[in-house]
């Protein structure tokens, strides 16, 4: 029996709604509808995302949002069967927002609801895809605050590999772009301006390339990037694209030699992209590219589902829900958690789970 479930996502500064409908176990839930605001003109004049007015923005968005995605759904909000919202992490008021509003129109309509885990969100949004993947696979998770590496076996089955001990790959881009005088949201600014760049004029360092873990280190690209620029001093503005390439180059680097090397350990033919920076259009060229060669078949989600949205919100409780890993519940009284790693939330195996 299939089951509509609303998703609602506001941990940052986007605000996204989505409706999905299950279909059984074993196939993946249908996206009937989704809308999204981005606050990225809103927080452009202060140059990054300030807390207290994402909050009141999410308040403003999310019920006309909603009303939206039942529209083009042709559905009511009475037969809507759970509600799903982003637990964490993210921005504390953020969440409470979202996991406001989820709570009591559920209390409302009598229905159940479910939290969910914003990285867990981004995991699972290539099932959204037109090419979606199968279990199992290695996942490249990059994001603004996030850089992992990760065996998935199944739904809440996750194991990771390796993770950044510093910087996440976004905040390498956020934070160039900084300092570069680009316009915020730094990172898709330092990408266009890359474009008429030489990636090979300036010789930036790959942090932790060879260190023969899957952990990353971004945080002493960023401070090489900073020395060069004050290197070129006056001459900045003239070089400005070749730096903004040879940024975007090492970061990607890293982030593809480290991908394949998860890939050769866990002996995987499949990888799944996904978070903001798996849209990037070099990470793409070259991770196709490189797995091309090897047999290795490559997932990402669709483009404008890279950022933040509902949609991998509503998808994720529904698989979650359809693996018998979590049930939606009637119980309203509700918690956010702006810290929450991913591995808080994975299944034990039935032996360490006897033993607890």
């Amino acid at each position: 029996m299939s089951e509509l479930i609303l998703g609602i996502e506001s941990s940052c500064d986007e605000t996204g709604v989505a409706l999905v409908r299950t279909r059984g176990p074993g196939t993946v839930p249908e996206l009937l509808s989704h809308a999204l605001y981005s606050q990225i003109e809103m927080h452009r004049a202060y140059g990054g995302v300030v807390p207290e007015l994402a909050s009141r923005d999410h308040i403003r968005r999310v019920l006309p949002l909603t009303q939206k995605v039942l529209d083009d759904a042709r559905c009511t909000l009475a037969q809507i069967d759970a509600i799903a919202f982003t637990r964490g992490p993210g921005l504390a008021g953020a969440l409470l927002v979202g996991s406001g509003v989820a709570c009591a129109m559920a209390a409302a309509l009598d229905k159940p609801v479910l939290g969910v885990h914003h990285l867990e969100g981004h995991l699972l949004s290539p099932f959204l895809s037109e090419d979606p993947p199968e279990f199992p696979f290695v996942a490249l998770l990059v994001s603004g605050g996030h850089t992992q590496l990760m065996r998935v076996d199944g739904v809440g089955q996750y194991q990771i590999l390796g993770e950044t001990i510093d910087d996440a790959a976004g905040e390498a881009f956020d934070k160039s772009a900084k300092l570069l005088g680009l316009p915020y949201p730094g990172g898709p600014e330092l990408s266009r301006l890359a474009q008429g760049g030489d990636p090979e004029a300036f010789k930036l360092p790959r942090p932790l390339l060879h260190s023969g873990d899957l952990d990353f280190s971004f945080a002493g690209l960023k401070t090489a990037v900073l020395t060069q620029a004050k290197k070129l001093g006056d001459g900045l503005e003239a070089r400005k694209a070749d730096l903004a390439a040879s940024t975007q180059a090492a970061i990607v680097d890293v982030l593809v030699k480290k991908t394949l090397n998860a890939l050769k350990e866990t002996g995987m033919k499949r990888v799944v992209v996904a978070g903001g920076v798996g849209a990037n259009r070099l990470l793409r060229e070259q991770l196709n590219d490189a797995c091309r060669k090897r047999g290795i078949r490559v997932h990402y989600p669709e483009l404008h589902l890279c950022t933040d949205n509902g949609a991998m919100i509503a998808m994720a409780a529904a698989m979650r829900i359809e693996a018998g890993q979590q049930q939606a519940e009637k119980v309203y009284a509700f918690d956010v958690k702006p810290r929450w790693p991913l591995d808080a939330i994975v299944q034990q195996p039935p032996a360490a789970a006897a033993a607890v």
